[in-house]
């Protein structure tokens, strides 16, 4: 890697990260008001894992994402498949309509689910946050998913079939071993995109199921301490934490002879 190459690498870095690098020093700051740096302290911590609404935010989050990132990638995954596989009628209908879902501005999104929500009479909660984040989530996951397909060679899953494996089981031991990565990329993403929502779950939130996107927007509002910086450091760590184990997951040979 040539000087000037190696300059702008380290320049692009620089600016992705050190906003991060800057806010995770912060939250070890003494002063309050967070303007400049006056000494070490743990206190913020300490102050963190004592307020109950915060943390109760961060639970909030954690489940919506989890469950909406599972049955979103499993929808995904099959959607994926079926496009891919069997071109039904009006495939190139249904491949549009999954790009419309991401190119919808999320105020557009959000503003139709509470429509709905309350046509349908649904009190907001927990559960339409979920939904609507498996509505947010499912056409990345899906497209991610049918991007790893078109790479995969047909001829493993005809052979399997052809040595009596049935569609189901050819499936499971032949072509999710294959696409795991696709399909684990689809995932972390899916995780990604509902712990930072924060536009589609201000319109189908309702008491109880305040996020912690929601919660920080609430807080910022009035000012910045260093108890945010150090709830976002632990955010950070853990989304970090995820992310290395999702790619560790993915580089693993699944596919077993």
């Amino acid at each position: 890697m040539n000087r000037p190459l190696k300059i702008y690498t380290a320049f692009v870095y620089g600016y992705l990260y050190l906003p991060i690098l800057i806010l995770v020093f912060f939250s070890f700051n003494t002063q309050k008001l967070n303007l400049r740096w006056q000494g070490f302290t743990w206190h913020w911590y300490e102050v963190l894992f004592q307020d109950g609404n915060l943390l109760q935010a961060a639970q909030n989050s954690l489940l919506i994402a989890l469950v909406a990132t599972t049955i979103s990638t499993i929808i995904g995954t099959l959607a994926a498949l079926g496009l891919e596989r069997y071109a039904p009628r009006g495939g190139i209908v249904a491949e549009a309509l999954l790009y419309l879902a991401i190119i919808v501005p999320d105020v557009v999104l959000g503003i139709g689910l509470l429509i709905l929500f309350a046509q349908a009479g649904v009190k907001t909660g927990l559960n339409t946050v979920i939904l609507a984040h498996i509505v947010l989530c499912t056409p990345f996951v899906a497209l991610t998913v049918r991007a790893r397909l078109q790479g995969v060679n047909q001829s493993l899953e005809e052979a399997a079939m052809d040595l009596g494996a049935n569609p189901l089981v050819t499936f499971w031991r032949v072509t999710l071993p294959t696409i795991a990565p696709g399909v684990i990329s689809g995932a972390l993403l899916a995780l990604t995109l509902s712990l930072d929502d924060y536009v589609v779950t201000y319109f189908t939130s309702g008491p109880g199921a305040t996020t912690l996107p929601l919660k920080i927007y609430g807080m910022v509002r009035f000012s910045i301490t260093p108890e945010i910086n150090a709830l976002s450091t632990l955010w950070i760590a853990t989304v970090f934490l995820i992310l290395l184990i999702g790619q560790w997951l993915g580089r693993k040979p699944m596919l077993k002879s």
